[in-house]
């Protein structure tokens, strides 16, 4: 029987598709510096699951990161979330169904200096719009908690440690529980002990939750830890 997880979206199950692409395609630059980043690219990431996606620099992984985060737009295909092919969608509905369904997690956590580790947690709450101030609080305290931060919830962002401020990261990606954390070199910016603390829970509270991760990363001890790993080489999966 599959686990079930219940989210502001409705009940998810383990396995479930979360994100889909196919024949995806990107260039970047222009006239004679114009480069085929992405060569008509298939991929899925299913919920309760880790995936990693490897390769080279100037393969094409955080390109791809960045259009199933709806960041960017292909030239050509598919990217399918929630049962919508959104590809090409308005900037509106882009941007809600980023706020419902996506998390991210970057190899610089992008926290808001000026605001302490309880606000920037809020934030994507906030912009959402669903929950009162009270509630988003207590959920942005649970979260902390996850994460070994609660007692340090007050603090601004430059008063943590970059393990701290990553772990914020992840409290923050998590705080509208979407079905999909996509994170770009979620430890490259952290010595080997704060790297293993940051992957351990990032995967652990996904998956309680039944997210689908997608990764790219260059640490292989990471990707190894992984459900899946995805190489990629000059714009495809190899």
């Amino acid at each position: 029987m599959s686990a079930e997880v219940k989210n502001s979206s409705g009940t998810r199950k383990a396995g479930e598709i979360a994100v889909r692409c196919q024949k995806l395609t990107r260039y970047l630059g222009e006239g004679e510096a114009r480069v085929h980043v992405l060569r008509e690219v298939g991929f899925e990431a299913l919920s309760g699951t880790v995936t990693a996606i490897v390769g080279p620099s100037g393969c094409g992984k955080s390109t791809l990161l960045y259009l199933l985060g709806l960041l960017d737009r292909p030239e050509g295909g598919e990217i399918w979330i929630g049962g919508k092919n959104l590809a090409q969608a308005g900037d509106e509905e882009r941007t809600a169904v980023r706020n419902e369904h996506i998390g991210f997690v970057f190899q610089f956590h992008f926290l808001l200096p000026e605001f302490t580790a309880l606000e920037n947690v809020m934030l994507p709450m906030q912009k959402l719009g669903r929950l009162s101030r009270a509630a988003m609080q207590e959920r942005a305290m649970k979260l902390l908690a996850s994460v070994g931060l609660d007692v340090k919830s007050h603090r601004l962002a430059t008063q943590l440690s970059g393990g701290e401020q990553q772990r914020v990261a992840i409290a923050r990606a998590l705080a509208n529980q979407p079905s999909i954390i996509l994170a770009d070199e979620p430890t490259g910016n952290l010595d080997v002990k704060n790297s293993a603390v940051v992957f351990d829970l990032l995967t652990r509270l996904a998956k309680e939750n039944g997210q689908a991760i997608v990764l790219v990363t260059h640490n292989p001890e990471i990707a190894n830890k992984c459900d899946s790993v995805r190489p990629m080489r000059d714009g495809v999966f190899v």
